[in-house]
């Protein structure tokens, strides 16, 4: 999943889209401007540089994204404990809830995704 890595930056630009998907490029180019102050030539170095890397596509002049939002955070965050935890989901709980006490809500859903899981797993 390196290829799905992205800056803070590209990340910000990445949101663009996918709040505003399929969106025109030029459209793009605008909300670029506007938010985050780039020129037309910026926005359309970033756009080729995400495409390449499998995340968007800008076909006849539209912008849509290949991989979701949602795909791109999983992957991001399966990586992460990957590198930092080897893999290990608990170790990564254990050390996210260090010296903080979950709330019976928090609990309660973290349950249901372990349910979950266990049901698609199963």
């Amino acid at each position: 999943m390196s290829q799905y890595q992205m800056g803070v930056v590209e990340t910000r630009f990445a949101e663009i889209i996918w709040d505003n998907e399929p969106l025109s490029s030029m459209e793009l180019v605008r909300k670029a401007g506007e938010l985050l102050d780039w020129k037309k030539s910026t926005t359309f170095t970033v756009l080729r540089r995400l495409c390449e890397k499998g995340l968007f596509r800008n076909e006849s002049g539209v912008v849509t994204s290949l991989v979701t939002r949602d795909q791109f955070f999983a992957a991001q965050s399966r990586q992460y404990i990957d590198d930092i935890f080897g893999g290990s989901l608990p170790a990564f709980l254990a050390a996210f809830t260090a010296g903080k006490k979950l709330t019976e809500a928090e609990a309660a859903e973290l349950q249901r995704i372990i349910d979950r899981t266990e049901h698609r797993n199963g």
